[in-house]
């Protein structure tokens, strides 16, 4: 069984979040300081700027390719079910980085947390996703 175009999306934004904020994690953790500094704010527009750029090419070329992208009740059913799952791990997130910001000197260590919470929720949403068309729901 081949993949749908919603299939084939979720899989170029799992991608695309996984390389770039892979890539922003990885360049500016650990860190000795407590703020966020210019040059780390510069890579996380770069992160972002990519990942929208590369999600608008692949979605131009996945448009391409699978010409049927109507979507139908089971296609909303799972994406309702998806961000259902994402909520609950940005709440937490969210909880962990008030806590985080009240337990620590400086922003670096609330924003990474709370951003790192957004980056795992939307991997929960996609995953959730995914896991519900490979099931048949």
């Amino acid at each position: 069984m081949g993949y749908s175009f919603q299939e084939k999306s979720l899989w170029l934004m799992a991608v695309g979040l996984v390389g770039w904020f892979g890539f922003y994690f990885g360049t500016v953790l650990p860190t000795e300081t407590a703020n966020v500094m210019p040059h780390q704010m510069a890579l996380f527009v770069l992160a972002i700027v990519m990942l929208v750029i590369m999600q608008i090419v692949g979605h131009i070329v996945l448009a391409i390719v699978d010409r049927r992208s109507e979507t139908d009740e089971r296609d909303r059913l799972i994406e309702l079910k998806g961000t259902r799952n994402a909520a609950h791990v940005l709440a937490t997130g969210v909880l962990l980085a008030l806590s985080a910001a009240l337990m620590t000197d400086g922003n670096f260590v609330f924003t990474h947390v709370l951003l790192g919470a957004w980056v795992l929720a939307q991997l929960v949403q996609i995953g959730s996703q995914l896991f519900l068309y490979r099931r048949g729901a």
